[in-house]
């Protein structure tokens, strides 16, 4: 007999308390369940069940194995849930939640690719700051740049790094100079990025420590980095921005790449999601693919 058929038996004989509800329950005959334990209890050399007329009680040996059967059972279980989620196709809606430049820009397409690809997968997108409570507000995805703040409940996996560059036009260049080193840019005009009413500093990596933190001055204060990147085109002041928002605009000129030679501040992007005993398949391909795809759009 195979072992794991006769644990499954031996499990449901207990929990049902009797021979005859596992059998009907099984849909198997009363004299097969008793195959099944004598089975187990032949091959392990102990009694597991005590039995009469009228009730049936696990010995002590047969208590231990009982709890170890349903543990070795949740596993199986579990480890066939992993194959059969894997072969299943992401269905029904996914909400997911994004900064709202890199949703549009790299999110939204990555995911306008897999909605097209499995035809049951319903999209449900929001673009904007960072919510306070992702569980609380039913999303089953967001994507987070940064810090990461409390992940209580939570699961997060790195999907991506997001490389910042320091830019300007050659207008602005042939008007100030060209700054030489950072401790240069204190003599320069900033476009400064303001979110929520604070400013974003500008970070440098330092080798064995924390970045470097520089408050950049300027007169212009926006809080959309593609407004940003649009008035450093101008010539209205150097611009520290998301590498893949200006990779079209230094290929073609309309902005210059400054401190090529330093090492280029990352800022980490993140997946989260509820925690769960289940990861479901739409949750599992949307992170798998932005993993995957990610890193490309960014490089």
């Amino acid at each position: 007999m195979d072992r794991l058929t006769s644990m499954a038996v031996f499990v449901r004989a207990v929990d049902l308390g009797s021979f005859a509800a596992a059998a009907d329950a099984l849909e198997m005959s009363g004299p097969m369940v008793g195959k099944h334990v004598r089975f187990l209890e032949d091959r392990l050399g102990v009694r597991l069940l005590n039995r009469t007329t009228r009730r049936q009680s696990l010995t002590e040996a047969g208590q231990a194995y009982y709890e170890r059967c349903r543990a070795v059972l949740a596993e199986a279980d579990a480890a066939d849930a992993v194959v059969s989620d894997a072969r299943s196709e992401p269905r029904g809606r996914l909400r997911v939640t994004m900064p709202a430049l890199l949703g549009r820009h790299c999110i939204a397409p990555l995911l306008m690719k897999l909605a097209r690809k499995y035809p049951h997968l319903e999209l449900d997108l929001s673009f904007g700051d960072p919510i306070a409570d992702i569980i609380e507000a039913g999303y089953d995805l967001a994507i987070r740049t940064g810090d990461l703040d409390d992940q209580s409940g939570l699961i997060a996996r790195r999907i991506a790094s997001q490389r910042m560059v320091v830019c300007g036009a050659r207008s602005y260049l042939r008007n100030h100079g060209r700054p030489k080193s950072i401790d240069d840019l204190a003599a320069h005009q900033a476009i400064i990025y303001r979110r929520s009413g604070r400013v974003r500093p500008w970070l440098f990596p330092q080798e064995g420590g924390p970045p470097r933190e520089i408050m950049p001055a300027g007169r212009l204060r926006l809080d959309d980095l593609e407004a940003i990147a649009d008035a450093a085109m101008q010539g209205m002041g150097l611009a520290w921005l998301p590498y893949w928002l200006v990779r079209e605009r230094l290929d073609t000129g309309a902005l210059v790449r400054l401190f090529s030679d330093q090492p280029e501040f990352l800022y980490e992007c993140h997946a989260l999601w509820p925690r769960s005993p289940r990861l479901p398949p739409k949750v599992r391909t949307a992170v798998d693919t932005l993993a995957a795809a990610l890193p490309k759009l960014m490089t």
